[in-house]
């Protein structure tokens, strides 16, 4: 499925969401081969659709990130062993649903876009894409 299907006609990027099992009969695929735990996933990754297509693709060792190249039709290596900041300085939610936060989410989210301590604020960013 399209995550993020409802952004289509605000141009967002969509993207889908994906993970790899081995099959785990010699018989055609069934409802078994499908749902595994996902202690047995192989692979997992997303494809990211938008002005480039990229796919993000981890074999569980390390995170590597493809871009499609057009002219030749296959995915190139972009990023090797991508990793998350420790820290950031962006937080990311849809607050149209602020009035249904727990008193303590409402808390920390007033922190860090009002900081008393002098230190810069987060900002906001959300699309309602998980891939995006």
């Amino acid at each position: 499925p399209l995550d993020g299907s409802s952004n289509i006609d605000c141009l967002v990027s969509i993207g889908t969401i994906f993970a790899i099992y081995r099959k785990t009969t010699d018989d055609e695929p069934n409802e078994r081969d499908a749902l595994q735990s996902g202690r047995h996933i192989v692979a997992a990754g997303y494809a990211l659709y938008g002005s480039a297509t990229m796919m993000v693709l981890s074999t569980g060792q390390g995170v590597n990130c493809f871009m499609l190249d057009p002219s030749i039709g296959e995915f190139i290596l972009t990023d090797k062993d991508v990793k998350i900041k420790k820290r950031g300085k962006i937080y990311s939610l849809n607050e149209g649903f602020a009035q249904h936060f727990y008193p303590d989410v409402t808390e920390y989210l007033k922190k860090k876009k009002y900081p008393e301590d002098g230190s810069a604020p987060y900002g906001g960013r959300y699309v309602g894409s998980m891939v995006a």
